[in-house]
């Protein structure tokens, strides 16, 4: 092969692997996906054998799209990896809540509830209450508590861990 049409099969390779990496950059925010980090975690005993969890987190969305909530849940994972799902309160019942029990402190941020809209590219600091047929000391010994947040057009769920 000559040398000429060595050059021009490498220059070709370039044009096409940069034209490659200009399409998967414009798609960049095509996923709707969130991220997020747990804040701060409050927890209350209710009884011997229930407890109530408070999770401040802050949810991202990088995407071009909102991101619509259809489902918001508290879940308990202890040192062996077990998972439990809380009792998710409305917001008018952590308003409730808060009222009732003094212990909790200030009401920091709104709860996510469904239909809740994360809007393209920015960032929302949000709430969820949930209650567990657990003592207190059990959700203590936690290896972390995770928010999953369910996607209402898609389906997909998306995890915020405790850290």
């Amino acid at each position: 092969m000559s040398k000429n049409f060595l050059i021009a099969v490498g220059a070709g390779l370039v044009c096409v692997a940069i034209l490659l990496v200009g399409i998967f950059y414009m798609q960049k925010g095509a996923h709707v996906v969130v991220s997020g980090q747990i804040l701060k975690v409050r927890t209350v005993p209710l009884s011997d054998s229930a407890s109530l969890v408070v999770l401040d987190f802050r949810v991202t969305n990088p995407a071009d799209y909102a991101f619509l909530t259809r489902k918001v849940t508290a879940i308990f994972e202890d040192a062996a990896g077990n998972r439990t799902e809380g009792l998710t309160a409305s917001e008018l019942d952590a308003q409730h809540i808060f009222q009732g029990i003094p212990m909790l402190g200030e009401k920091y941020n709104p709860t996510l509830i469904v239909n809740d809209e994360v809007a393209p590219r920015s960032t929302l600091d949000r709430m969820v209450a949930a209650r567990f047929e657990m003592p207190d000391a059990t959700l203590q010994g936690r290896k972390r508590f995770v928010v999953r947040i369910e996607e209402k057009n898609r389906g997909e769920a998306f995890e915020i861990s405790e850290k």
